[in-house]
């Protein structure tokens, strides 16, 4: 099991660069230059690359580029720090049973079957109540944690 990696979640990710929302883009911002700097390995799913673009290109107040979305987004895969899962067909039948047994959503119950096919315990969410369900993950939200 890999416990000192965290799974960044869609919502952390998107906070870190909308600008709508300084408060939390501090927090964000913070938690992920920790990344860039290499003093933290993490975890991100390409559903949770994929759900960024759509959000930072169209759903923020002020949109990025699709351009400049697109490039943060490789500069992730490209860097070594970044962990990039994948998802296949166990994960999808994983996630379906995990959406049942736990009554979450869906696109919630991919991302933790995913993350438990790659060993990944530790997620930094806004979504604590879905994936808190997940007896195996440890969810984080940092706008909690990190604002004490």
């Amino acid at each position: 099991m890999k416990d000192d990696v965290f799974l960044v979640d869609t919502n952390i990710l998107v906070y870190s660069y909308d600008a709508s929302e300084p408060d939390k883009q501090k927090i964000c911002s913070t938690l992920l230059k920790k990344c860039w700097a290499q003093e933290m390995s993490y975890a991100i799913a390409l559903q949770n690359l994929s759900e960024f673009y759509v959000v930072v290109t169209k759903k923020i107040e002020h949109p990025l580029s699709k351009e400049t979305a697109k490039k943060i987004i490789n500069d992730i895969i490209e860097f070594n720090n970044w962990q990039v899962l994948e998802l296949n067909e166990t994960s999808v039948i994983t996630a379906i049973d995990l959406s049942i047994k736990y009554n979450i959503h869906y696109w919630d119950a991919i991302l933790c079957a995913t993350m438990k096919q790659n060993g990944i315990t530790n997620v930094f969410t806004e979504n604590t109540k879905d994936f808190g369900k997940i007896p195996w993950i440890t969810a984080v939200n940092p706008f909690i944690e990190f604002s004490k």
